[in-house]
């Protein structure tokens, strides 16, 4: 197929689009390189770094011979979508093109607003695109399961059966999101909902738990193609910082309570589960949603994995309860459904002592190049 990532610079993308190649998958990647902007600004280094998109392209292609094309520009101008669009005439776009930080999106009036109108017009924009230049093309727009929020009743898999006054129907299951930033994404889904019903257009919505991890199959061999990388508050996600945290010898952050629980998956299985939905597409006029995670654990848990699996390697980890600075339940019932991507076939990459130690590893040849202030920020939600 022919597969264009929107995002493709970014931690999900680039992989994504590496793996997608190596499967021969034509694939070309869009960016405009907003969140390395917005690190700049924030004083926010990754922990490494890594090459523009552009250079990636050529590594990719010398190392592997697969030649990723790559546009740079921003999706929420018309006029360069449309020439993305009619230059390569995608039949899967994979949407990673987000402002993709929920702290980012608290911290200001300025991110807020940054965060609301990148958002909502890339979707817009793509959903557009796709009516006028492709509109047989599939839509995977990456979702996040935090627009479920943390409800006291089963989450299911995008959709719930109501049964009101003697009558029934199927609804969108209810979302009730955390920041800023998940509540665009609850309106990228309400958008994509809507042109389906109108336009009978193909999407899956994967519904993504937190990320972690660095090692795919085809970035092991140079650390030239590894994502873009942050272990600071604002950008990175909770077990990446609490590793950085541990060799750094900086006490795990946990947030109150530390009962917050998540689903959570390998970048390995991001890129698999995007694959599945690509390989075996939405039919014509359905949104279809996935739970996108592999494990369920507490932050709390998390942070006892880091401290056993650290302190055996010979790291000084521990651990330090700090006021929450974020609006939220610090412990909740949490069972959220998630058969559709592993019936398609996904072979989950569990979270091991293993895996944890590997990635410890890794980041400990970079101990040198962590900066202590940018951990934390303080961000607060309310």
């Amino acid at each position: 197929m022919r597969v264009l990532i929107l995002g493709g610079d970014g931690y999900l993308g680039w992989p994504t689009a590496m793996h997608l190649s190596t499967k021969g998958h034509d694939v070309a990647v869009v960016d405009n390189y907003l969140r390395r902007r917005i690190c700049r600004e924030e004083n926010v280094t990754p922990l490494f770094e890594t090459p523009d998109l552009i250079q990636r392209c050529k590594i990719w292609d010398r190392i592997s011979g697969y030649q990723i094309p790559a546009f740079i520009g921003d999706l929420a101008h018309w006029d360069f979508v449309s020439d993305v669009f009619k230059k390569f005439m995608p039949d899967t776009v994979v949407h990673f093109a987000e402002q993709p930080a929920a702290p980012y999106s608290m911290l200001n009036r300025k991110a807020a607003t940054l965060t609301l109108q990148n958002n909502l017009m890339v979707t817009a924009n793509v959903i557009f695109a796709v009516r006028e230049f492709c509109p047989d093309a599939h839509i995977i727009k990456l979702g996040t399961m935090g627009e479920y929020g943390t409800p006291n009743i089963d989450i299911e898999e995008g959709w719930i059966d109501i049964e009101h006054k003697g009558r029934k129907d199927t609804f969108l299951y209810p979302r009730q999101a955390g920041s800023l930033y998940h509540t665009t994404k609850i309106m990228d889904t309400d958008l994509l909902w809507f042109y389906v019903r109108m336009w009978d257009l193909r999407v899956t919505d994967l519904m993504q738990g937190p990320v972690y991890g660095i090692f795919t199959d085809e970035n092991e061999t140079d650390e030239q193609l590894l994502p873009f990388f942050n272990y600071d508050e604002l950008f990175g996600t909770v077990l990446n910082r609490f590793v950085v945290q541990a060799v750094a010898g900086y006490p795990l952050t946990v947030y109150g309570k530390g009962g917050q629980t998540r689903g959570y998956l390998n970048i390995k299985d991001t890129i698999n589960c995007i694959r599945l939905a690509l390989e075996t597409p939405a039919p014509q006029g359905r949104l279809r949603i996935f739970n996108q995670f592999t494990e369920t654990f507490s932050v709390s848990e998390l942070a006892e994995k880091v401290l056993r699996v650290g302190n055996r390697l010979g790291l000084d980890v521990t651990i330090q309860s700090i006021e929450n600075p974020r609006k939220e339940a610090e412990s909740h019932y949490y069972n959220p459904v998630h058969t559709g991507l592993i019936e398609l076939g996904l072979e989950p990459n569990f979270l091991t002592n293993d895996v944890l130690a590997h990635l410890m590893k890794f980041v400990s040849n970079y101990k040198n190049t962590i900066s202590k202030d940018q951990i934390f920020k303080k961000i607060k939600w309310a």
